[in-house]
């Protein structure tokens, strides 16, 4: 399998591991991710899901050493199996998802941290949309998540370019969270989800759908869902508890439920 997944205090880390591959992911492996991420939606032991990369890169996408050679409708079924269903088991996630990204970040593996609600980069990211040098067209979601970060021109010029971007410009373009030193990746990333794991979980996930739906609907369908999210987030534990710590004048503690 091309990828591990610890759980620790919380977290669910999802580390990808291709050795001498760049972390690039066979079909298999990405049959296997959607399931992993599927599983982790309903995970009570799992509050944030991290991502990152083993061997000194993130994921340079799909193992090329798989392509090519398929029929149409079998590329199709693959294509729903692996990268189309982990874009949408990653949207269903209802808490938050962080992506720490070293090193490259090519193809559907920069569509993964596009996915990602935080990403935080070290200095030796690079990212690419490399499917134009391949003759092929971006997917796992890139170009939906591409255009809400940074709009219609700029996406296409990185689409058809398929050029490298270096972490300093993602950052200014505003496709990063956070740039930090290399050796301080790690900590950094396992830090933001340590924060996160202090707020309530399930508000946090609300949140996470909210801001997809802003981007597709209009004013007053987006405040009927809006509504209603929040009347379901009042009936929550974490609510409550937010309620009484504010009373008290505390730090909640909450659980996600």
């Amino acid at each position: 399998m091309g990828f591990h997944l610890d759980k620790f205090d919380g977290i669910g880390r999802i580390t990808l591991d291709t050795p001498g591959r760049k972390n690039a992911l066979s079909p298999q492996d990405r049959y296997d991710l959607a399931e992993v991420v599927r599983g982790l939606r309903h995970d009570a032991e799992v509050r944030v899901v991290l991502f990152c990369g083993a061997n000194g890169d993130f994921c340079t996408g799909a193992d090329v050493s798989h392509m090519g050679g398929a029929e149409t409708a079998s590329t199709r079924t693959r294509m729903q199996r692996g990268v189309g269903a982990i874009a949408r088991e990653l949207a269903a996630l209802e808490k938050p998802v962080v992506s720490a990204v070293r090193g490259l970040a090519v193809g559907f593996g920069w569509s993964i941290p596009l996915a990602s609600d935080i990403v935080i980069a070290s200095e030796t990211a690079r990212f690419a949309m490399i499917f134009a040098k391949r003759g092929l067209a971006p997917d796992g979601g890139a170009v939906h998540h591409l255009v809400r970060h940074i709009g219609h021109m700029r996406a296409k010029e990185l689409a058809f370019s398929a050029r490298i971007l270096g972490a300093a410009e993602a950052f200014e373009m505003g496709l990063l969270s956070k740039l930090v030193p290399d050796d301080q990746l790690d900590a950094e990333a396992e830090a933001y989800c340590r924060h996160l794991l202090t707020m309530p979980t399930l508000a946090l996930g609300m949140t996470r759908h909210l801001f997809e739906v802003a981007t597709g609907t209009d004013l007053e369908t987006f405040l009927d869902i809006e509504a209603y999210v929040q009347s379901a987030l009042n009936e929550t534990s974490d609510y409550k508890e937010a309620v009484k710590a504010f009373q008290e004048k505390r730090p909640g503690v909450y659980t996600g439920s």
